[in-house]
């Protein structure tokens, strides 16, 4: 004779373990490291420095809004 099974429990703890494989997998795929968060930040900043000094001035219009 077989062991007798909660369904119910067994259906629950296979979803919990389920969602936790695939936090794991979410995690490896779009987690990011502190010093990757802080590199991208750093090359923001310098593309906007960069942006900003090639932008080019209309006459009496010093932010070169138009």
């Amino acid at each position: 004779m077989g062991e007798i099974v909660n369904l119910r429990s067994r259906r629950r703890r296979e979803a919990r373990e389920e969602e936790s494989r695939q936090a794991a997998e979410n995690r490896s795929r779009f987690g990011r490291t502190k010093g990757e968060r802080e590199r991208d930040a750093l090359e923001a900043a310098q593309r906007e420095r960069t942006l900003d000094s090639a932008r080019l001035e209309r006459d009496g219009d010093p932010a070169g809004d138009v």
